[in-house]
């Protein structure tokens, strides 16, 4: 099977949906004429012209909201923020219009549109660009909030975004968009809301999403060095969320780390631990560790920030620390 970037995998979804529904669209901050600030819509211009791939002036508000109106009238907007720090701007637009829009108007209007773009730590950003949104997106009724780890899940996640007449938090990594993997020529497309188990094992259940999920395999081979098998699972969404085969992994692992790279304060992980503790508390044998960003704005260092993010040494010493295995 062929193998092309991430970047290359998105490219392909919003292509493959713009060719095969005319309403589809896409609007942003440099899409069209720079080819996309991390070459996801390069060429795209050329095939779709201005109409359907259009560049915005630097005010995410306004054409979040120009997205909204035009979902409610029948199209399907791509919306892509440089990055998910900038959607804060935007964030009146998405919570208060896009996700409440079919609740407000008794099913009147639908808004089938997609957020899309990076999301969490992409190097020496600091601060003001380095924070993770998926919980706070999460949080919203009416959003369904989709985390892809791979080319393979980004492309038929992302159909599957366009496809649905829901409003979609799609959300990305700038440290993903060069990885490589296997994408069939064919199309598929996968359903949001769906987990999926990417390593069987039998000590322990490690669940993560987007790029995390580098840490958990990494942990996870490891950890196999020294006998203990890891059931690694990739929940795909973290709105919705597979419960289902969460719990029943822990079910047969009798213990669970969750590794996330946003706050621990709210989060996807304390909601995972909530939900284990309510329906597999009988066989739990350890409690459930989060390895989770630490506490404070990211910082600059590139030393500052390796000390602040979950990585393989916390995720292998947690493990061992719910296994009762030796350090």
């Amino acid at each position: 099977m062929r193998q092309i970037q991430f970047r290359e995998a998105l490219r392909e979804a919003l292509s493959e949906e713009m060719r095969r529904d005319p309403r589809v669209f896409l609007m942003g901050e440099e899409v069209a004429q720079y080819n996309g600030a991390y070459k996801v819509s390069q060429g795209m211009l050329d095939e779709f012209g201005p109409e359907r791939v259009i560049d915005t002036p630097i005010a995410e508000l306004g054409f979040a909201g120009i997205g909204v109106g035009a979902a409610a009238n029948g199209l399907i907007p791509v919306i892509e923020f440089m990055t998910f720090n900038f959607s804060l701007v935007a964030i009146d637009q998405v919570i208060n219009s896009a996700a409440k829009l079919y609740s407000m108007s008794g099913g009147q209007y639908s808004c089938p549109i997609v957020f899309r773009g990076p999301t969490g730590n992409a190097g020496m950003l600091s601060s003001q660009h380095s924070q993770n949104f998926e919980n706070w997106y999460a949080n919203t009724p009416g959003l369904k909030v989709v985390v892809p780890s791979n080319p393979y899940d980004a492309k038929g996640l992302l159909k599957a975004a366009i496809r649905d007449p829901d409003p979609v938090i799609f959300m990305e990594s700038e440290l993903m968009y060069g990885d490589k993997g296997e994408v069939p020529e064919e199309e598929y497309i996968l359903e949001i809301g769906k987990a999926n188990i990417v390593r069987p094992g039998k000590h322990v259940t490690l669940v993560s999403f987007g790029k995390m999920m580098k840490i958990a395999y990494t942990a996870a081979d490891e950890l196999a060095k020294e006998g203990i098998e890891a059931e690694v699972i990739d929940l795909r969404s973290v709105r919705p969320i597979d419960y289902d085969t969460l719990v029943n992994s822990v079910k047969k692992t009798n213990r669970m780390v969750v590794i996330e790279e946003a706050w621990p304060l709210a989060s996807i992980s304390g909601e995972l631990a909530y939900i284990v503790q309510r329906r597999a508390f009988d066989f739990l044998d350890a409690p459930v560790i989060r390895i989770n960003c630490a506490d404070v704005p990211l910082p600059y260092a590139p030393t500052l920030i390796e000390a602040s993010l979950p990585n393989v040494a916390r995720v292998v010493k947690a493990v061992k620390e719910v296994t009762y295995a030796k350090a």
